[in-house]
């Protein structure tokens, strides 16, 4: 990423908004961001990791989300300026202490970044993360450009110390990878000197008398935002349709109303602050119109808001014509588009509209019959399909109809076929451990199936740890399988507490997954997954043995770092006399069975061949193949 601190006041930019909300955080005087790495949020502490020494701030990669929070809030309660930034999911993480932090309020200006995902892009979920302003009474920003990225993140910052609390500011996946034209403004002087006077006490009680300041600092915000004028109206004074818009289904509204011609009809109501909800601008825009569309991602926010501040002015106001995702002009999943809301103002105005043309769509449909079937799979070389491939194998050999309890990562593939489908629980960080140790308590009451969980490095250290000394205390009895390939490997190869490395890429103190077993007391042994025999071997044995927690670590480095190392150190190729094409087990059992992306079955030949191309060189095909027609050669030699 770039080191946005180096960029020149005025001169025009071309930033992702990540980078943008990076360089609004350096602007608004930032001294310490936290976060744990989450796509679509991983730019923005990746951004201020690569700009820190320049910014002079402090950067940080935590453990998990509530960690990242509280370090922030600690800086803001010492007198600086902070910020978390998260996904979606670590919002959940972080709920326990966002709901303390504010009743308890702040010092320093400080902010939560969440960045959601619509459609689930690079998620397991598409939850809206709004909820937690209303949940938690915190004023929310909602910017739709880059641009409002970084000039919202100034002033979230001083909105912030204006109202002593929290300040959320919700991106989307689509806005946080977007790129666009910015012009960065001056960066403030170095920060005061962190002080904490001993005299002043964050807390939480007395709760009554707090949760009224909580109340009164919400009902500050929207006073200090309403005069912000960020909330503004485009369109006619009397439209017939009014359309209340925030984040990017803003922009989509402005486009729909543009494809159709609209102008003269439609009035758009930009929300960039959406709670405490503007009720007086709304209340004035209403006044104007009969109907009224509201757009918004995910859930219906904006919307209940509207119509419960419509209910209680019915009287004044009349009766009035709500569209939404409650009439069906505009999903309830899923993302919107410019289309999407075009065919929503159409269907409203009676206005002639196709969102796709149906040649096109016939050609399209044809087209997509004619291209090749393209499955998510593990990358070439990856160890966790040599994981999985070792517990498919196992499991069979076992015969009990072993269960395996997945977590959140690159692994959480698992359930594919890449993974043989032989992950049968997937949920939230860390949960892969609290299923196994609740199943491996079903001991006493006939549960007589082996469990194994597995978790990954990162993941071990983000929310594993409760469930693991939960399992050891309570004697719950299941095999751990931590998935070790040295990486953060889903969300950008950031650092985490097992590879020694900060955020800054200053050198930290390794906490490595042996010690942490050592520590509980539990029997544990380390294999390389791409060693098939010794892994299946060391699997089968703990699975016999029952009583307690077993760990294998499963320690092979992510095959994309390892390429960056340079490389495996195979040449693979296939014998063609030896190799038993459609004959060969379960018809083409490495391509078809195996599935590894650098093997292909060349339909001229029927024989299976190497993709150079593709093939990392790590040798666990040639350990598959039954009929030992895959071949290792060192690469030096092949060359």
């Amino acid at each position: 990423m770039p080191d946005v601190s180096a960029l020149t006041p005025g001169a025009k930019v071309l930033l992702q908004g990540n980078e943008a909300i990076a360089r609004g955080a350096l602007e608004g005087g930032v001294s310490l961001a936290a976060a744990y790495p989450g796509n679509p949020s991983s730019e923005i502490l990746q951004t201020l990791a690569e700009s820190a020494e320049g910014a002079g701030i402090y950067a940080e990669w935590s453990t998990n989300e509530k960690v990242a929070l509280e370090s922030a809030a600690a800086a803001s309660f010492a007198g600086l300026r902070a910020m978390a930034s998260m996904k979606q999911n670590g919002v959940n993480v972080a709920l326990d202490f966002i709901c303390n932090l504010t009743i308890s309020g702040s010092q320093g200006g400080i902010v939560l970044v969440t960045c959601d995902d619509p459609s689930g892009v690079s998620s397991t979920n598409e939850q809206d993360a709004r909820f937690v302003a209303r949940t938690a009474v915190l004023p929310l920003l909602e910017p739709a450009t880059p641009a409002e990225c970084l000039a919202m993140m100034r002033l979230a910052f001083d909105l912030s110390e204006q109202i002593g609390n929290l300040v959320v500011l919700r991106s989307l996946s689509r806005l946080s990878h977007t790129r666009a034209g910015v012009v960065p403004g001056p960066l403030p002087p170095a920060g005061p000197k962190p002080y904490w006077d001993p005299k002043q006490a964050w807390f939480t009680i007395p709760v009554v008398p707090r949760h009224q300041a909580m109340l009164d600092k919400l009902a500050k915000a929207g006073e200090i935002l309403g005069a912000a004028g960020l909330n503004r109206y485009d369109g006619p004074e009397e439209p017939e349709l009014l359309v209340i818009a925030s984040g990017s289904a803003r922009l989509y509204a402005d486009e729909a109303r543009r494809m159709l011609g609209a102008g003269e009809r439609v009035g758009i109501l930009h929300l960039a602050w959406t709670w405490p909800l503007d009720k007086e601008l709304v209340l004035k825009h209403l006044a104007a119109t009969d109907k009224v569309l509201i757009a918004e991602e995910l859930d219906p926010f904006v919307d209940t808001a509207v119509k419960s501040l419509y209910a209680a002015n019915a009287a004044e106001l009349g009766i009035k014509h709500f569209f939404g995702q409650d009439s069906g002009h505009t999903p309830c999943i899923g993302e919107l588009s410019p289309g999407k809301l075009a065919t929503a103002l159409a269907g409203i105005l009676g206005l002639p509209w196709q969102e796709v043309d149906p040649d096109y769509a016939q050609r399209l449909e044809t087209a997509l019959t004619l291209a090749a079937p393209r499955e998510v799979g593990f990358c070439p070389g990856c160890p966790h399909r040599a994981s999985y491939w070792s517990m498919k194998q196992v499991l069979a050999a076992d015969g009990r109809e072993g269960i395996v309890s997945g977590d959140i990562g690159c692994y959480t593939l698992g359930v594919l076929s890449t993974g043989f489908k032989r992950v049968n629980a997937v949920h939230c960080m860390g949960s892969g451990l609290g299923v196994a140790s609740g199943l491996g308590k079903l001991r006493d009451r006939g549960f007589d199936q082996p469990v194994i969980s597995v978790v990954g490095d990162s993941t071990f250290f983000h929310a594993a740890l409760p469930g693991l000394v939960n399992a050891r205390w309570n004697n719950s009895d299941y095999v751990l399988v931590v998935l070790d390939n040295s990486a953060t490997a889903m969300t950008g190869f950031q650092p985490h507490p097992g590879t020694g490395q900060t955020a800054m890429g200053q050198p930290g103190t390794p906490v490595d997954v042996e010690q942490v077993c050592r520590g509980l007391g539990l029997p544990h042994a380390v294999v390389d997954p791409y060693d098939l025999a010794a892994t299946q071997e060391a699997l089968y044995d703990a699975l016999q043995q029952g009583g307690g927690v077993r760990v294998l670590i499963f320690r092979r480095l992510c095959a994309l770092v390892q390429g960056k190392q340079g490389g495996h150190p195979h040449s693979i190729s296939v014998d063609p006399e030896i190799c038993r094409g459609e004959d060969c087990g379960c018809n083409r059992y490495c391509t078809r069975v195996f599935r590894c992306p650098g093997l292909v079955f060349d339909e001229d030949s029927g024989r299976a061949r190497v993709d150079e191309v593709v093939c990392v060189g790590c040798g666990v095909c040639a350990q598959v193949c039954p009929a030992g027609a895959i071949k290792l050669s060192p690469k030096e030699a092949a060359a």
